[in-house]
């Protein structure tokens, strides 16, 4: 049985809850990973990705919807539009957001592993539907001592000879 330590990458780059939005945006620009946990003590208390970090620069959904008719809107037709970014736009949002620290917008709901869980409890994981996980912190005894993503349960599987 292949256990999650088997392949966790290991030390783990990190981040603290105070460290500010505008410097781990620059860390995870040079990185060739996409998040980082968020540890306090040793200890997982987050995690941030790239997708966390740009929301608050672009959100997702920019868009306006306009009821049009005449009140009380019952039965009315609903437009919607676009709000385009500008540079403007994200140029605000970088001076608004610049200092705040990760603690404000990293996730708390963090699903962990232990060094000894098997590959496919592993896969499980990454493969939740109702969960968007590509990197799972592997946790013992409340520290963190490696990460195992997407990309490495893969490799592991190739090198294995594992056919799907």
């Amino acid at each position: 049985m292949v256990t999650a330590r088997e392949i966790m990458t290991s030390p783990v780059e990190t981040v603290t809850p105070d460290d500010d939005v505008s410097d781990v945006l620059t860390r995870l620009a040079k990185a060739d990973f996409s998040g980082f946990p968020v540890v306090e003590d040793g200890a997982v208390v987050g995690i941030v990705t790239e997708t966390d970090l740009v929301d608050l620069f672009q959100p997702s959904n920019r868009r306006l919807w306009i009821p049009v008719g005449f009140p009380p809107f019952v039965e009315t037709l609903t437009y919607s539009v676009d709000l385009s970014w500008s540079d403007l736009d994200v140029g605000v949002d970088l001076v608004k957001n610049a200092g705040k620290p990760i603690r404000d917008v990293m996730i708390t709901d963090v699903v962990t592993v232990s060094p000894e869980d098997s590959v496919e409890s592993v896969i499980d994981h990454l493969a939740d539907p109702d969960r968007d996980i590509n990197r799972l912190p592997v946790v013992e005894d409340d520290q963190l001592v490696g990460i195992i993503s997407r990309e490495d349960v893969l490799r592991t599987l190739s090198e294995r000879g594992v056919s799907v």
